[in-house]
Order: C-alpha cells, then structure tokens, then sequence
C-alpha cells in the first residue's frame, strides 16, 4: 500500500513540474508588447467659455388695458408689424350696476346740494346789489356755489365713464389699445369676447399683446463661477443660433451679474450680450442660442494630446512616459500650461522630439481595424 501512494505522489509531482515548465515556456515565448507613442507639436490653442440661453429682443412691451370689459375687436395678427400710435384692439366697458347706482346717487346728492347753493347765491347777490350784506358775505356764497357746481359736474363725468368708459364716448364706446412702440407683434394671448382686467397698483392687468423691436436683440445666458472672473463688460464674443448652426452672429458683453445663483449644486452668473443681426436673417423670439467667449490664447506652443498625460494617484501631479531605449519607457513629470480639452501646452518636462506613450495600449486588433480604414 505504502509503494502504490509513493507511485501516485511520484506522478502527481511529475505532472505538477511538466505544467510549471510549460508555463513558463508559454510566458516566455510571448511577444514583447507594443505601445504606440507620439512626439509633442507646435500650435495655437485658445480657451472658450460657453455660455447657454436665449435670443430675447432688448425692447418688449405687454399692452395692458387701463379700464376692464370685454375685448370688441382685435386688428392685428401675431407676425404683424405695427407703428408706434397704431390701433390694436378695442375694449367695451361694461358697466358694474351697483357702481352705476352709487355714480346716480352721487349726482342727485351733487344736484341737491348745487340747486341749494344757488338759491342761496342769487339771494345774497340781491342783497349785496342792495348794500345790505357784506363783501364777504356774497363772496363766501359765490364759492359755495362755484363749488357745487363743480362737484355736481363731476359726479355726472364719473357716472360717463363708469358707464360708457370714456367722458365722450357714445351708446357702445370703447376704449383704444394703441402700440406704445414700433416693433413686431409676438403674442396675442386674448380673443375677442374675452374678458379682460384693468392694470392698476393691485393688479397686473390682462395682457392684450406682446409687442418687440426684432432689430434690437440680446442674448441672454448664464456661466460657470469658474468662467465668470475673466469677462469683462465690453468684450466681443460670438453667438450661434440653435435654430442656424452654421451662422455666427457678433455681439458685445454689456452686462456680468455681481450675484450669482445656485443651480443644481453649481453657482452660474448671467451674461447679457448685444447681438447684431443682419438684415437678410429671419430671428424669432426666444431661439435658443450659445454663446463662444474667448478667455485666453497663445501661439506656436508646445503641446500633446491631453490623453497622454498621467496622473500620480497620491500627489495627483502629471506625468508622461518618455520612449528611453528598446520599448523602455521612464516616467517624466511634467507641468501644463493652457489646455482647449483637447491639446494642452507643456512648459516643462517633455522636449521636441521626445516620443511620448500612449498608454492605452494598443491590440492587434485595433491596430488592423485603423490599417483597413487606412
């Protein structure tokens, strides 16, 4: 017994060192990897900040009715294009019964008061033609009818205007919604019949229409705190339309908010921008647009591709593998200037000429795949 367990132990151990010389030779018959490396170049790279909004016309104005009623008429359409004065729409007053009995009661109490006073007036006229009262006397009684009669006509210009909306207006009078500026209409959010409110200090009023001076446009958008301390008011940048990609539009930084606002856990600070649009271009209201502001550039620097850098994971500081003899690489730190996210500028560490590791490191597979697209 104790011979055959000596045999099994005896083969196992020799099947055991067959595997680990296999092994072994199988390692050291493997090919010696490649990597793929590539020298630094010379370029320009610009940093740009980008800024997200809308296009919004510098001039709008809501037209709000200064009397409530019902809409009785509206002239124009959405699109149209109106001069300042024009007529938009009309309202029709319709009159509240109980302020239309108050306004009644107010002249009758007016007229009451008014015949009074006058009664009084002639009397005392009589008498001061006479020499039997005072200067003062009739002259008291003058104002007291003078102001009688005022009060009685202003009751009965209170009760016009309850009733019909105007001082002037006849039987089915209307009040004029006329266009405070010359522009385009953009919206038109009522219907005739509609009821509307008057604009007063408790409420906001109905909006008749939306009018907008198109040929004054601004851009309005908001930019990262990390990008907001290096604009400048004055600055020119460029605007593309989300609606026209392939136009540029030049504009003017005219305003950086000193306060920003926290969104999603990052604090952005609105930009306002002047655009200018030419005349052959179509804009509307509220397109979405981005704007491309220039922070910084520098010409003919030395560079590579932001892919091939490394980071220590203790100190977090950059580093590259430089080609250093028969595919031996040594790591060199480095230290970066500008970078675009694409190319970034080395200022030291790495020279001209130097053959830089790609280190993702390149498959067959991948290497024929880019041959054949070659």
């Amino acid at each position: 017994m104790n011979k055959t367990v000596k045999i099994i132990l005896i083969i196992v151990a020799i099947i055991l060192l067959a595997w680990v010389l296999k092994y072994f030779k199988d390692a050291n018959s493997k090919d010696v990897v490649d990597y793929k490396v590539e020298e630094p170049f010379y370029t320009s790279i610009n940093t740009k900040a980008v800024a997200t909004g809308k296009l919004n016309p510098e001039e709008e104005v809501e037209l709000k009715p200064q009397i409530s009623g019902i809409v009785d008429k509206i002239l124009v359409e959405e699109g149209d294009i109106v001069k300042k004065g024009d007529l938009i729409a009309k309202i029709r007053v319709v009159p509240n019964e109980q302020s239309l009995v108050s306004a009644k009661s107010r002249i009758a109490s007016a007229r009451l008061s008014f015949d009074n006073t006058k009664v009084l007036y002639n009397r005392n006229k009589a008498l001061f033609d006479k020499g039997v009262i005072s200067t003062q006397d009739f002259e008291n009684s003058e104002l007291s009818y003078n102001q009688a009669k005022e009060s009685l006509a202003q009751s009965q210009n209170d009760y016009q205007i309850i009733k019909r909306g105007s001082i002037s207006g006849g039987n089915s009078a209307n009040t004029n919604i006329i266009a405070q500026i010359a522009g385009t209409i953009l919206e038109i959010p009522v219907r005739e019949g509609d009821q509307v409110i008057q604009s007063n200090n408790f409420n906001a009023g109905t909006t008749i229409a939306t009018i907008a001076d198109m040929s004054l446009m601004i851009f309005e958008g908001k930019v990262d705190e990390a990008e907001v301390g290096k604009l400048e008011e004055g600055k020119e940048i460029k605007v593309v339309l989300g609606a026209i990609n392939d136009k540029e539009f030049p504009a003017k930084l005219t305003f950086v908010a000193p306060k920003g606002k926290e969104e999603n856990g990052a604090v952005q600070f609105t930009i306002k921008a002047n655009v200018t649009i030419d005349s052959i271009t179509n804009v509307r209201a509220g397109y979405s647009a981005n704007a491309e502001i220039d922070i910084e550039s520098k010409d003919s620097v030395l560079a590579i591709r932001e892919a091939l850098l490394q980071y220590n994971r203790i100190t977090e500081k950059p580093f590259v593998e430089i080609l250093n003899g028969d595919n031996k690489f040594k790591k060199e730190n480095v230290k970066l200037g500008l970078s675009d996210g694409i190319n970034v500028e080395i200022t030291e560490g790495v020279k001209e000429g130097d053959k830089v590791k790609v280190w993702n490191k390149a498959s067959k597979d991948n290497e024929d795949e880019e041959e054949d697209n070659d």
